[in-house]
């Protein structure tokens, strides 16, 4: 079996990423692109479907791990009777080839250790061919456009349709282990020197990290979550996946089992917000060009997400061969989501323009005619009924977060026209945006609850509407946000985390696990409200889970004590940098926090 979600480390190459396990197994890399097929799925089968495993072959008495500084290299540490190895995992930033290299250092004693490296390409369901190559140096694994070659000092061997070694390390000794992939039809990868590398990613990452302008508490936990943050982005084009994984279940056993390797539009000020409050301007230039060429076209064809490159089609289908990681099926492969409609991403676009805006950076000139074009389309669309921020499959609804983005898209282009003097029809705009707040309080409001609900005619609550104060919809003082928290410590709090969806909702049972960016929202309205000691027992709560490297899951299922969901998710890891900034700000200055979202 696989480990568990939170034993997992993360290493990548800022084009794809790979999973390491506790027990020093790979057990997910898919090459040679985030969004490629996996070449090892362990994680979501067995051993058998692929992975990478390098482990002492004697009894473990401990294990710890760490990641080397602020960089992206992971350090595994085994303790046995007989000595201490350490294992050193990292990818090397993409050259001509993309690389993983792992080093096995002995730290005292002698220590046995073996190596099974089982290539599965396909997700698994492809096994290769395997040979040496001309020159004798590596060992080629070839299937149809994919190839990876090995190479290692250590005398390998055929058994069973994998690659097996024994071996030993001593105290001082360092045995290297490199797979490289390339396409099948081009030659032969050229090797890398395995101590080169190493010094090359860790200067790369060290000086990226000493870029990061944040001093407040829980640093570390922050500056971890931006190199998350930097992994997950596909550097070709600045576009930044949810996260390298598909069909980690949202609900251990369940079936809600999603592929998360794509770029989503609603996670745009937020991903702003966390990378310019931070000092990585760059990286939040190269998201707004991403985000500026994906939505290209159309306001009517705009999706709510896109692929690493922006692509549009994003076909779902199911790997029926794989039995999903922990029984959980089915494995999905694309996302079908992709074609819905939700209106949501509208008012995320314009706001992240304005808030880009805001901060002086300067914005591409066609910036302001796509965010008419785009407004132009959403006065004929906002009072339709769509599929939320939730991407719920069915019917539609009159989601009121859907409409709070629909008045944020209006509020945001006014601001913009008003304050940086673009030309623009400010008495419709102004009326649209009047007429969709006062939709949103008549409809979206229920007085018995005293509190705004997940869609108009509802008597059930969702944590997106937990947005509201922090968008600008309404003050935090208004009477309707304290009835709303209020409504939602009753009944969307489980053991002091936050549920997405209601759970007296029939269709939701069995519940899945508490939502930890939502959580993270509602200490940011806490913040907002003035209750700051509410505010950072909530965000301890939720650090408190992260892993021994900082790693957090998109959810936490409290019973079971477990991450749950696609890992690691980076609109957690955004939610943690805004909070924490949230946080410092308001523990400094009795002014609005700095995050707040611009109005």
């Amino acid at each position: 079996m696989s480990c568990r979600i939170e034993d997992y480390g993360l290493i990548g190459d800022c084009e794809t990423a790979a999973l390491v396990g506790r027990d020093g197994s790979i057990d997910w890399l898919c090459w040679p692109a985030f969004d490629s097929d996996a070449c090892f799925a362990a994680l979501l089968g067995t051993h058998k479907h692929g992975r990478w495993l390098i482990a002492p072959a004697e009894e473990i008495t401990n294990t710890s791990r760490r990641y080397r500084g602020n960089t992206l290299i992971l350090e595994t540490r085994f303790e046995t009777a007989n000595g201490v190895v350490e294992l050193i995992d990292f990818m090397p930033p993409r050259g001509n080839a993309s690389d993983v290299v792992r080093l096995v250092r002995g730290v005292s004693g002698r220590v046995k250790l073996r190596m099974q490296l089982v290539i599965r390409f396909g997700f698994g369901a492809d096994i290769p061919w395997v040979r040496k190559t001309e020159d004798g140096s590596g060992l080629l694994a070839i299937c149809g456009p994919d190839m990876t070659v090995l190479r290692t000092p250590v005398a390998t061997r055929g058994e069973d349709l994998t690659t097996v070694a024994e071996f030993e390390v001593g105290e001082g000794d360092t045995v290297p282990f490199v797979l490289t992939y390339g396409p099948s039809h081009l030659a032969v990868p050229a090797p890398i020197d395995p101590a080169v590398a190493l010094q090359e990613t860790e200067a790369f990452w060290s000086e990226w990290s000493a870029r990061c302008s944040y001093e407040g508490e829980h640093r570390d936990l922050v500056m971890r979550s931006l190199i998350t943050l930097k992994a997950l982005t596909y550097a070709p084009t600045g576009g930044i996946v949810a996260a390298p994984t598909t069909s980690l279940p949202e609900q251990l056993g369940g079936p809600r089992n999603w592929d998360y390797r794509f770029c989503w539009l609603r996670d745009a000020t937020f991903t702003l917000l966390a990378l310019m409050n931070s000092g990585y301007t760059e990286e939040a230039l190269a998201w707004h060009n991403w985000l500026l060429r994906a939505v290209a076209g159309s306001p009517a064809n705009m999706q709510i997400m896109y692929g690493i490159m922006g692509e549009r089609r994003l076909l779902e289908w199911e790997a029926g061969w794989l039995p999903g990681y922990e029984g959980a099926q089915p494995v999905r492969v694309g996302n079908a989501a992709h074609a819905q409609l939700q209106l949501d991403v509208y008012g995320e676009l314009i706001d992240a323009f304005h808030q880009w805006r805001i901060a002086k950076l300067e914005l591409y000139e066609g910036s302001w005619a796509l965010e008419c074009t785009v407004l132009e389309h959403l006065a004929e669309q906002w009072d339709q009924p769509d599929h939320g921020i939730w991407e719920r499959r069915g019917d539609g609804k009159h989601y009121v977060s859907s409409k709070v983005m629909c008045w944020v898209a209006f509020d945001r282009g006014i601001k913009s026209a008003e304050k940086f003097g673009f030309k623009a029809p400010l008495e419709k705009w102004r009326t649209l945006r009047d007429t969709i707040h006062r939709d949103v309080c008549e409809k979206g409001f229920d007085r018995e609850l005293n509190a705004f609900v997940e869609s108009y005619g509802s008597k059930m609550l969702d944590a997106s509407i937990l947005l509201l104060p922090s968008v600008g919809f309404l003050e935090p003082t208004d009477p309707r946000v304290r009835g709303t928290l209020v409504a939602i410590e009753k009944h969307l709090m489980r053991d002091g985390f936050v549920l997405r969806h209601d759970p007296r909702e029939v269709e939701q049972q069995p519940a899945e696990g508490a939502f930890l960016a939502c959580s993270l929202w509602l200490a940011d309205a806490y913040v907002l409200t003035g209750e700051l000691d509410k505010a950072r027992a909530l965000f301890e709560r939720v650090v408190a889970i992260a892993n021994d490297v900082g790693l957090l899951a998109e959810e936490f299922d409290t019973g079971a004590g477990r991450q749950t969901g696609n890992f690691p998710q980076a609109l957690t890891h955004i939610a943690l940098i805004n909070t924490a900034h949230n946080l410092s700000a308001a523990k400094q200055t009795t002014e609005k926090p700095a995050m707040q979202r611009s109005k």
